[in-house]
């Protein structure tokens, strides 16, 4: 197959988005080399994740010169992927060219999720409109579209009147070194500066009103004290953060608040997954809820939400409650710290449904199905 992706964020963002096109890129071009792969950017940003694919023997990278880079991403780019005679476009961000159909070019979207539309108020009007505009025709023109969770796929059929039968649900897989224990890391340091005790909670994620980091702060009131143990709180500041603060200030839970600004060493993230007692993430909406995977594959327990995407996440043995109610927060860390059987059969459990739900071989297999099925229409 000849394959274009869609390479924006692959080459300019290194959080979220960008994650996911280099995970799912690279684990395509090493499972299935005999594939050409092709990358079209209007920019590269040259970073050390990025540099894997720059090499010319594995990908043909397309970079616009056109000063419209949002017109060549949505309209012209289809004259060079006819031109480069591409069977199958792939946008990995929530969009694709618009007249792909025209230029007699095959189309997948990934839509990711619908946050915009959910929680309207997180993101200003003009972007509300853009995004919906893009979101929807996309999904509309479309040969097929990839939902990264059933949450997801049910979100876009009930905002867009989208066929349900016209959307693959396939998972996004972690970062590789998750799939391994890396027993050869070495944290101390890290541990040492944060002043880490070998007992303590976990939350990874941006600092903001959605992650909903307020409800563990919350908790604590109904965690017996003698059982209390910190929390370590991973993640940059999106205007949460203040807010946070003063609760914490209010419950006097000072001495139980580790702040982690600036990590930007997935190693060291990961024996942060390792060694906590629990990771909490009690958001109230993902379109997949990747910290909850990273988890589960680093063998620690999870108490995570009952809502969107996360139970698909987290699976069935972890412990998912309800994101407004802080008390049944606490019963669940009360429960975990204080059963050590309960928080190995997690832990066990809990690997296990990782690896067999986001394991690469897995996810790269379906996409690969996609991709032929796409093409033998």
């Amino acid at each position: 197959m000849k394959l274009g992706f869609d390479a924006k964020r692959l080459f300019c963002n290194y959080t979220g988005l960008g994650n996911y096109s280099r995970t799912l890129v690279k684990n395509l071009s090493q499972q299935y080399p005999n594939n050409e792969y092709n990358l079209y950017t209007s920019k590269i940003k040259k970073e050390v994740e990025s540099d894997f694919f720059l090499e010319k023997s594995k990908f043909q990278t397309y970079i616009s010169k056109s000063i419209l880079k949002f017109y060549w991403r949505s309209f012209s780019i289809s004259n060079e992927l006819q031109k480069n005679s591409i069977e199958l476009y792939h946008g990995l961000s929530n969009e694709i060219p618009f007249n792909l159909q025209r230029h007699q070019v095959k189309g997948i979207v990934t839509i990711h999720d619908l946050i915009f539309k959910i929680y309207p108020n997180t993101y200003s009007y003009f972007d509300r409109i853009i995004y919906d505009w893009k979101f929807k025709t996309s999904c509309k023109k479309a040969d097929r579209i990839i939902a990264i969770s059933q949450s997801t796929k049910k979100d876009i059929v009930k905002h867009y009147n989208i066929d349900p039968d016209k959307i693959d649900v396939i998972y996004q897989c972690c970062a590789p070194l998750f799939y391994e224990e890396n027993n050869n890391v070495d944290s101390s340091a890290l541990f040492e500066k944060h002043k880490i005790p070998s007992e303590y909670l976990l939350f990874v994620g941006s600092v903001e009103k959605r992650k909903n980091l307020q409800l563990i702060i919350k908790s604590y009131e109904h965690v017996p004290e003698n059982i209390q143990i910190p929390l370590v709180i991973v993640g940059g500041d999106k205007g949460e953060k203040e807010n946070v603060l003063k609760l914490i200030n209010a419950a006097e839970l000072e001495n139980k608040i580790i702040w982690i600004s600036g990590l930007n060493d997935n190693y060291q993230l990961q024996k942060l997954y390792q060694k906590a007692t629990a990771v909490i993430y009690p958001s109230l909406y993902e379109g997949f809820g990747l910290p909850v995977v990273e988890a589960l594959l680093s063998k620690t327990p999870v108490i995570t939400s009952n809502v969107s995407s996360l139970p698909e996440a987290a699976g069935p043995d972890s412990i998912c409650i309800n994101p407004t109610d802080a008390k049944e927060l606490g019963s669940a860390i009360k429960q975990v710290i204080s059963n050590e059987e309960l928080r190995i059969s997690m832990s066990e459990n809990g690997y296990t449904y990782a690896i067999d739900n986001f394991s690469a071989s897995i996810v790269t297999k379906q996409l690969i199905a996609c991709y032929e099925n796409v093409l033998s229409k």
